[in-house]
């Protein structure tokens, strides 16, 4: 990953949400699966190696060359910017991520 500045964030307000999680609830189990639904998604999002899969699918089962990781650095921005050219994309993660925080709401919650 070339930006650990975003993992090294996502993962502090993801200790601060489990603190809250626990001083709420007073609940260990509550507290892991905040934890482990936390990474898991951090994990998701932050670390896949998008220049390898933004590539056609015929090329998926070849590394990727250095010409191309110059080319898709050069023409795609960075951040959540890179998602913009693939709206399935952000409509897959958005109805899993939506779900996903859904149920984790109603078991913290509840």
């Amino acid at each position: 990953m070339a930006n650990d500045a975003a993992l090294k964030t996502s993962l502090l307000w993801l200790a601060a949400v489990i603190l809250v999680v626990g001083i709420c609830t007073h609940s260990f189990k509550k507290m892991m699966a905040t934890y482990v639904l936390g990474v898991v998604g951090i994990a998701a999002i932050l670390l896949p190696d998008w220049d390898y899969f933004n590539r056609d699918f015929s090329r998926w089962a070849y590394p990727v060359t250095s010409e191309e990781r110059e080319a898709s650095l050069l023409t795609q921005p960075s951040g959540f910017l890179r998602f913009a050219n693939s709206p399935l994309r952000v409509i897959a993660y958005g109805v899993v991520y939506g779900y996903t925080m859904y149920k984790w709401w109603e078991y913290v919650s509840g």
